[in-house]
């Protein structure tokens, strides 16, 4: 029995960084619940969901039966169809008592990623609050976004009912008459998720100092919102039967040395550790065996053939393409926990011993740069895209320019309507502007956030573009926005980073397909922390190289480049062991 389903409340929480096996965990919990007879409602918060993917059935915005297992039930909160109902709870009530330019105009004012944000907000705080809809479940389960988003998500009830409790308005909201009903729902949202009889959080990881680290960070910061009911799960350590050859003795090692530093503020908090698969999680009977000591080993328990040998695709090839422009903006995208911080960085120093000045910045919450590099070097400059940081500079500024010639009570107005939570969206956008542009003139290399979010972040540029399309097209005036310098492959290089195995490939796949919607085609892909270009020996893995092949082969159908990184006994963090990774 898993510790943390000792007496389990309603509600619970998986949470981490991403790539650390939060939805296995979620999924195999469910699954076990409802197999004791539980009935049990499985969430996705994630905008980059793979609940579908896992179970091998569709999943959206509608309460799904799981096949074969009586008493699950699944929902995966899709922004697009989240903001969409949204509009039409708020917009609907309003057609034919309302002249049709003001309903105009209240629409315009709903077609934001700040409304994309709140209409999976929305969504969110119904599970908590509406017991009419979901008070058959026993337990609602949630498969959250990678940590910097659900930290946001989560604290999200407690500030609307800050703001909203001042007396502030939000056009992202919808009419002022709405207030009451939001101010009462995220009221109820708050002392749902700080009531420990009702939630529980539990801080995913993996057996890495970067992903300890990261649940410490949200066990302090949902802390201070008071979820304090909190349990730590370990996933995927490295079990005996992948033998000791050595790679698997180094991996052992670095293992072992994170887990002796488990930060002091979660090291007394009750722990599970589970050991790695030999095989995806991807299928019921993976999912039903997930918690089974004895599945660790999976197909290694057959002989396993030999790893067929996979083309070189070094990572330094694409370092040489991306340096012959001269400048130009790099963009690592992808699901959580692929390594898109350690392939930016690897990048942005090779491009710096080849004597070019770069910015290295990301635009996810959850980044840590400077940690992976480990020490400053010359000619890069290590940036992020902060919301605490770009918020207080974005109030500001707009305080000194457009509350400049405002008198008192529209300076207070104004100030008052820049407190707003989904202000953030608005100042982080116009930071990775900052950003987009500095490319025309060196590189910039950027760490993006995770999947989802930073579609999103790709929503308010193409917003901002057809906006500023829609008036300088009027007057007649030459414009460039940051959507248009996204398009133009002269100035940027996508890309996509992920690693060889079925989730994350068709995860990267969705991306690619969302980007070139918004006419953005990626440049390369990366597959970060292969087994198979390791050459592995034991038949565990083995058995892990394997089914990496089909990935792979899957990965050059998709791709006009390619570069594949072997998985090392080292973890690259550091300049040097970074660096190592570009010179061939």
């Amino acid at each position: 029995m898993m510790r943390y389903l000792t007496d389990p409340p309603r509600f619970l929480f998986f949470t981490g960084k991403g790539g650390v096996g939060k939805t296995s965990v979620a999924c195999a919990t469910a699954v076990r619940m409802a197999t004791d007879g539980q009935r049990v409602l499985l969430v996705s918060t994630d905008p980059a969901s793979n609940l579908s993917q896992v179970f091998d059935v569709a999943i959206g915005d509608r309460i799904t039966p799981i096949p074969s297992v009586p008493s699950l039930d699944a929902l995966e909160i899709d922004p697009q169809q989240a903001v969409e109902a949204y509009r039409e709870r708020i917009i609907g009530p309003l057609s034919g008592v309302l002249p049709s330019e003001e309903i105009a105009a209240i629409t315009e004012s709903l077609s934001g990623s700040c409304t994309t944000e709140i209409a999976s907000f929305d969504e969110f705080t119904r599970l908590l609050t509406d017991d009419s809809s979901y008070g058959q479940y026993d337990h609602v389960l949630f498969d959250t976004a990678p940590t910097g988003h659900t930290i946001r998500l989560l604290q999200l009830p407690g500030s609307w009912t800050d703001f909203l409790s001042t007396g502030g308005d939000a056009s992202c909201l919808g009419p002022l008459a709405g207030l009451d009903a939001h101010r009462a729902t995220y009221a109820a949202a708050v002392d749902a998720l700080t009531d420990p009889s009702r939630t529980r959080l539990i801080l995913v990881a993996r057996a890495q100092l970067s992903a300890l680290q990261e649940i410490e960070r949200t066990f302090a910061e949902l802390g201070a919102i008071g979820m304090t009911d909190a349990f730590v799960v370990i996933n995927g350590l490295l079990p005996a039967s992948a033998g000791d050859e050595p790679i698997a003795h180094a991996l052992r090692m670095r293992e072992a040395a994170a887990m002796s530093a488990v930060p002091a503020a979660i090291a007394d908090l009750p722990r599970d550790v589970l050991e790695l698969k030999a095989d995806d999680v991807v299928g019921l009977g993976p999912v039903r065996a997930f918690f089974d000591a004895d599945s660790a080993g999976g197909s290694t328990s057959l002989e396993v053939a030999a790893v067929p040998e996979i083309p070189e695709a070094p990572l330094s090839a694409l370092v040489d393409v991306i340096e012959a422009d001269g400048h130009g903006l790099v963009m690592c995208m992808g699901k959580g926990g692929v390594g898109k911080t350690t392939i930016a960085a690897a990048i942005a120093l090779a491009l710096v011993e080849r004597g070019h000045e770069v910015v290295l910045t990301t635009t996810d919450p959850a980044a840590h740069l400077t940690g992976t590099l480990g020490a400053t070097v010359d000619g890069l400059t290590v940036t992020r895209i902060d919301p605490s940081s770009a918020l207080e500079q974005y109030r500001a500024r707009v305080m000194a320019t457009k509350g400049k010639d405002l008198d008192d009570a529209g300076r207070a107005a104004l100030a008052e309507d820049l407190m707003s939570p989904c202000t953030a969206e608005v100042a982080i956008f116009s930071q990775f502007s900052r950003a987009v542009h500095d490319s025309r003139r060196r590189f910039v290399v950027m760490d993006t956030a995770p999947t989802g979010h930073t579609l999103l972040l790709m929503d308010a540029a193409g917003s901002y573009h057809r906006e500023i399309a829609r008036q300088m097209g009027a007057a007649d005036i030459a414009y460039s926005t940051p959507l248009m310098r996204l398009q133009d492959p002269m100035q940027t290089k996508i890309i996509i980073v992920t690693l060889a195995e079925t989730t994350p490939v068709l995860e990267a796949a969705g991306l690619q397909r969302e980007l070139e919607r918004a006419g953005i085609h990626p440049w390369a892909w990366v597959v970060n922390d292969s087994i198979a270009a390791a050459h592995p020996e034991s038949p565990f893995l083995r058995a892990r190289a394997r089914g990496e092949i089909a990935q792979i082969a899957r990965v050059r159908q998709l791709a006009d480049v390619i570069a594949v990184v072997p998985l090392l006994g080292e973890e690259p963090i550091g300049v040097e062991r970074l660096t190592a990774l570009t010179r061939g």
